[in-house]
């Protein structure tokens, strides 16, 4: 742990780091590092110490980098639904609801079903999750990602809409490219 947060503070950008926060992200530390150099950091650790680095991570919710890497070293088949959802709850924010979904709940083997099951909860993070969810298996479910994109549009929510409007038009045009023949 002492060694990736050394990394981070090595990789830190004071100005990204203060726009963040201007924009009021939601954590008390940030070091301002940017996706690729997070990424980097992950792909250094040792396998064999990953998920409970992992876990350690995202148990420290003062720290954005903290809670962005641990998706990236947690092991997809070690998380059971239970667990999926919790995280997806406790995520703070659109940033790390996003990194969660790409980097880790996408390969859940139940990440449809659950999609879908969250995709009407009555807390608007959680539905953007949901969405967002979904947004990384719309090739493989379009018709379902289409109906969870319609209906929260219907919630006209401002928190939802931009990524149920992307949602449904992504799975519109899956379905549209499926019936068109080939020339």
């Amino acid at each position: 742990m002492q060694s990736i947060k050394r990394r981070f503070f090595a990789m830190r950008n004071g100005v990204v780091a203060d726009t963040l926060r201007r924009a009021g992200s939601p954590f008390h530390v940030i070091f301002g590092l940017n996706l690729p150099q997070i990424v980097e950091i992950a792909r250094e650790v040792d396998s064999s110490a990953a998920p409970e680095l992992g876990r350690a991570l995202w148990a420290n919710r003062t720290t954005r980098e903290s809670m962005l890497a641990a998706p990236m070293l947690m092991d997809a088949a070690a998380t059971d639904r239970a667990r999926a959802e919790e995280m997806l709850r406790e995520a703070p924010c659109a940033e790390v609801t996003d990194v969660l979904c790409h980097r880790l709940l996408r390969h859940l083997p139940f990440a449809a079903q659950m999609a879908e099951a969250l995709s009407d909860d009555s807390d608007e993070g959680v539905r953007y999750g949901a969405l967002r969810l979904m947004f990384n298996l719309v090739a493989a479910h379009p018709e379902q990602a289409l109906a969870m994109g319609q209906a929260e549009l219907k919630r006209d929510c401002a928190y939802t809409r931009q990524i149920a409007a992307a949602l449904a038009d992504e799975a519109e045009f899956m379905l549209t490219e499926a019936r068109t023949p080939e020339l």
